[in-house]
């Protein structure tokens, strides 16, 4: 176990035990990963076999050990471009792994999350790590919070879980 004053997000995945959760909360995450799929969705190109194979592999291996791997993404309709891929084909795919997906659509109704509450991890419901992003979807980092500063993002968890629904619900209702 690496010590908290030295841990990184990657250090959070290897160590979790129980569960990690993701909130995600932009419209777009197109500079951040997957550059090259998102290209092939833009033009029209099917999903290449071995799409987010190592994510995939990393999922699989957390689920089949027991450990819970799930996010809530809040969202407006209608979907960027980005959106519709992330979901169409991320999801889709992410699901088969056994990670679980909720949305939080605030099209028609307001967020019940305080504004300002960004993208973050939360690893056994101890652990937050709150990512940073540029104003155009790229990843810039995350902070590794103290566990005492855990149980807001337990809350703001808690929060969208109450208010989101199951991504397969949702999805066979509003994809496009």
């Amino acid at each position: 176990m690496t010590s908290l004053a030295s841990r990184s997000l990657g250090d959070l995945f290897d160590d979790f035990q129980r569960e990690a959760f993701r909130l995600e909360t932009l419209d777009d995450y197109s500079r951040s990963g997957s550059v090259d799929a998102y290209r092939l969705f833009l033009d029209g190109q099917p999903q290449p076999a071995d799409y987010n194979a190592d994510w995939l592999e990393e999922v699989q291996a957390h689920v089949d050990a027991g450990r819970r791997m799930y996010r809530v993404h809040i969202l407006t309709r209608p979907l960027t471009p980005y959106l519709r891929f992330e979901l169409g084909w991320g999801y889709v795919t992410n699901a088969t792994a056994g990670e679980e997906f909720f949305i939080l659509d605030v099209t028609d109704q307001p967020s019940p999350l305080p504004s300002g509450v960004g993208d973050f991890w939360l690893f056994d419901s101890t652990t937050a790590a709150p990512m940073h992003y540029s104003h155009d979807g790229k990843y810039l980092g995350a902070d590794v919070l103290p566990e005492d500063q855990g149980g807001r993002y337990v809350t703001y968890r808690d929060t969208a879980l109450a208010h989101a629904v199951p991504f397969a619900d949702w999805w066979a209702k509003h994809s496009e």
